[in-house]
């Protein structure tokens, strides 16, 4: 199992993420962040596998993964 810390503030809502995340788990957020952005969420973090697709593909350097 995986997890992934999202940084709300440093999230641009570009979405990179959310496309290639394997099992879907990447939307955004109904929230908005300091400079109004709906940054990304995880949901159903049960099913997450650590493969760090996000992070990789992340321009901001908003995600970390913990396997």
């Amino acid at each position: 199992m995986g997890k992934i810390i999202i940084n709300r503030e440093r999230c641009k809502a570009c979405a990179f993420c959310a496309s290639v995340c394997p099992k879907k788990l990447i939307f955004f957020s109904q929230e908005v962040n300091s400079q109004g952005f709906y940054p990304v969420e995880l949901r159903m973090e049960e099913e997450c596998t650590g493969c760090a697709l996000c992070a990789e593909t992340c321009p901001d350097v908003a995600i970390e993964v913990w396997r």
